[in-house]
């Protein structure tokens, strides 16, 4: 797949970084970026010179609590689309996903995202065509980002179940940084953060599918560029990653996802021998094998991950693919 090579910065870090009492100039002459860069989206920066702006900042702050405070700042009007997607997701788990998918539009990066054997959710950023280092604020300023969001939609006082960054902080911050992730901070190989099954399945109270409907377009858009050479049948699967958790896992909402009538979705699967449902069952199978044979997570909670009305209708289904009681399946993956 087709990676980006350039990433924008759009009006809402003016605001942020106003918010937070930095000049925006200061730091984009720092940067040797143009001081018009915010206002000017279609002025796309490469890896070094992104790296080279979140350097200047750490300049411009003078400050080893800085990516917590700048993340502090952090309010649903400075949002870009892909990070507003997050807020109005319906949990944690879902943001995360949706992230995953459009997170590589506004930053060199992805985002591994894993679940364990006790359903905790990890998320891990990784870089994309690193040359040179990663800023160390940057690396704070993605973990912490999580916990903000899970604290700004939950309206509940969250807190990680680990956190963990290739370089500590000074010790003469490390107490700050302990009480802004409730835990302290371990070394690791990459920057990971970890948030426990019940946190990462918390409803969102700033869930609003009408909202996202407005500006997902633009990412649709945006997304085609990066993802022009998968399939039509790899493209759905990436949607109903997003689209399950919250039940809404139809067609017509698929197909309004990826920019198409529901003709032209059927059409294109028709092509490749596929079509929809069986792309929703199997999508939801895979899942589930996942999460019985990798997490604790009950037939319940993973009944709600993979938007089943209840879990009954989970255990049919799941009988009805594999001819087995997902306990069984449990059971006999544990024994392999």
């Amino acid at each position: 797949m087709a990676r980006k090579l350039t990433f924008s910065l759009n009006m809402g870090w003016r605001t942020l970084l106003t918010d937070f009492g930095i000049r925006p100039e200061h730091v984009l002459c720092k940067a040797a970026l143009p001081e018009d860069l915010f206002s000017h989206a279609e002025r796309g920066l490469d890896t070094e010179a992104y790296f080279r702006f979140w350097r200047a900042l750490e300049q411009e702050a003078g400050d080893p609590l800085f990516p917590l405070h700048l993340v502090d700042k952090v309010s649903a009007e400075v949002f870009d689309p892909p990070l507003f997607a997050a807020l109005c997701s319906a949990n944690l788990m879902q943001a995360a996903q949706r992230l995953a998918r459009y997170k590589q539009l506004v930053a060199p990066m992805e985002l591994e995202l894993q679940v364990n054997g006790a359903g905790a959710l990890s998320v891990s950023p990784r870089w994309l065509s690193v040359q040179t280092e990663v800023p160390w604020s940057l690396q704070v300023a993605e973990v912490a980002f999580f916990l903000r969001l899970a604290r700004m939609a939950t309206r509940a006082p969250i807190k990680a179940l680990r956190v963990e960054l290739p370089q500590l902080p000074a010790s003469s911050s490390a107490r700050h940084y302990e009480r802004f992730f409730g835990v302290a901070v371990q070394q690791g190989d990459a920057p990971c953060i970890c948030f426990t099954a019940a946190d990462a399945l918390r409803p969102f109270l700033t869930l609003n599918e009408g909202m996202w409907r407005v500006f997902e377009p633009e990412l649709r858009r945006r997304l085609s560029e990066l993802d022009a050479a998968a399939s039509t049948g790899e493209r759905v699967r990436a949607v109903l990653l997003e689209l399950l958790p919250s039940n809404t896992a139809s067609i017509d909402t698929a197909a309004e996802r990826l920019g198409m009538s529901k003709r032209t979705l059927q059409r294109r699967l028709e092509a490749e021998g596929e079509n929809f449902r069986a792309l929703v069952n199997s999508t939801r199978e895979s899942l589930a094998r996942h999460y019985l044979g990798s997490t604790t997570m009950s037939g319940s909670e993973i009944a709600f991950l993979l938007g089943f009305e209840d879990p009954n209708s989970f255990y049919r289904a799941f009988l009805e693919w594999t001819g087995q009681t997902p306990d069984a399946a449990r059971s006999a993956m544990r024994l392999h």
